[in-house]
């Protein structure tokens, strides 16, 4: 470490400090981070939560709505001036407007805050008056999240891995293509570096349609403001056995460490770093469906990234002084409107095995954990037809790709999470038995009545578990 990052760390230090004594003589906060992989729908998740709290007639799964304790929610504005505000009214009309559709994904850091008015339980109600909780969620792009696991690597093990990895990848081979025969060693040629850079990132993005997990860099995939950008101008290649100055090799090396730390460290710094509890979203059945190596790719993933969460309980004096540590994780397999009920119980097991070794080590580190199948917003009915003399427990729903109404039977999944888990650790590249079917419903049209949310599956256990102790 540096003196430079010796400065840093002392200032943050005593930044943290203040905060923390603000935040003890205040109104108490809670900052929920929610992230997700691509398509695991994050901009939903929050506009469902935010509606389904304010208006809580379908969330009696969260006790302190079902015991009548949340006398009012409201939004206020935020408290990070520098941050967008998540964009609440907008996506809300979206989703259940006359001609409902799906938000875009989210491509930045955004935030709302979210205040509670509560009556206290127990004989403390009648003595005391209402207190104030503000609920500050942090919504962040999957992407980002994962490259806090590169803070952990060098370039050279980085491109090592990288490489190793992507070797049989059908969508790597124009980037394989590229570095074949590539002199590492040769003189910086910044049109060269230019080429390399896009072809990876080309790759990224194609590796990413196909469902894979490890799509890092992600700002690669999520350039802003940064697209051009030495910073983003690097791709992994082979180590040359001798490297000279001025050699491509060190000039990408150079510009990779350089991301670490003027893009992810900040981002660590100024938002993760400040989390109290967790949500990440999966699209558990869009690996399933993409096969065997997407859903090991998607294991791996999650459980590489949880040391960034730094997992583990809050104590007073920490909370003090600004210490933060993610209390509570939640890992949530998104789109469980797309199975019958009867299958939400096996797709939570599979969520469960897939995010062991992510739960075993938060759990260790003192952080409560829970895995759990849900949709943000019910986009379809349940309903059984008979095909060839079966009975199908089908979905029925309003298909995205020409807005009309189809029943869809998905197929079952295992009882057992290990017929999914052994063949993905073992590299199959497709199941043995079964061909897992998945479908793009649009939202349905909605008729809300007053006090009443949007539709939705356990997102009223999902809020119990990540903020119901503090209400």
């Amino acid at each position: 470490m540096g003196i430079g990052d010796i400065a840093d760390d002392l200032l943050r230090g005593l930044g943290g400090l203040g905060s923390g004594l603000t935040e003890a003589f205040s109104d108490p906060v809670i900052r929920l981070g929610v992230t997700g992989l691509s398509r695991a729908g994050k901009t939903v998740f929050i506009t469902s939560l935010v509606a389904n709290l304010m208006d809580r007639g379908r969330m009696p799964g969260l006790r302190a709505a079902a015991e009548g304790r949340i006398l009012s929610a409201f939004l206020q504005p935020q408290p990070d001036d520098t941050v967008p505000r998540f964009d609440y009214e907008v996506h809300l009309d979206e989703l259940t407007g006359p001609a409902p559709r799906w938000p875009e994904s989210t491509r930045a850091v955004s935030e709302l805050r979210l205040s509670f008015r509560l009556a206290e339980a127990g004989l403390l109600g009648g003595m005391r008056g209402p207190r104030t909780l503000h609920l500050d969620i942090v919504d962040y792009p999957g992407e980002w999240l994962l490259d806090l696991a590169l803070m952990e690597q060098d370039y050279a093990g980085w491109s090592a891995e990288v490489l190793a990895r992507i070797e049989n990848r059908a969508e790597a081979a124009g980037y394989l293509a590229q570095i074949a025969g590539l002199d590492a060693a040769a003189a910086h040629d910044e049109m060269r570096a230019k080429a390399l850079a896009e072809g990876f990132a080309s790759y990224l993005g194609a590796a990413r349609a196909a469902g894979y997990s490890d799509c890092t860099p992600g700002r690669f995939l999520l350039a802003g403001e940064l697209a051009g950008s030495p910073v983003l101008t690097f791709a992994p290649l082979p180590k040359p056995a001798e490297i000279p100055r001025g050699a491509l090799w060190r000039e990408m090396e150079r510009r990779f460490e350089a991301y670490k730390a003027k893009v992810v460290k900040p981002f660590f710094r100024d938002h993760f770093a400040r989390i109290d509890r967790q949500v990440v979203l999966v699209d558990a059945l869009g690996a399933i469906h993409a096969g065997p190596r997407a859903v090991e790719d998607m294991r791996r993933a999650m459980a590489g990234i949880l040391a960034a969460f730094r997992p583990g309980r809050t104590g007073w004096l920490t909370g003090l002084l600004g210490l933060r540590r993610v209390e509570r994780i939640l890992f949530a397999a998104t789109k469980a409107d797309h199975l019958h009920h009867s299958e939400h119980a096996k797709l939570t097991r599979i969520m469960a095995a897939l995010m062991r070794d992510a739960k075993d080590r938060a759990e260790f580190a003192g952080a409560e954990t829970a895995a759990m199948a849900i949709a943000s917003l019910r986009a379809t009915v349940e309903e059984s037809v008979r095909h060839e003399g079966r009975v199908l427990d089908c979905v029925r729903g309003r298909l995205l790709d020409g807005g009309r109404e189809a029943a869809f039977y998905p197929g079952e999944l295992p009882d057992n999470p290990a017929a999914l888990i052994a063949p993905a650790r073992e590299g199959a590249t497709q199941w043995l038995d079964a061909d897992y079917a998945v479908m793009a419903f649009a939202p349905a049209v909605l008729k809300l009545k007053p006090g009443e949310g949007p539709p939705h599956i356990r997102l009223d256990r999902a809020a119990e578990f990540l903020i119901g102790d503090r209400l």
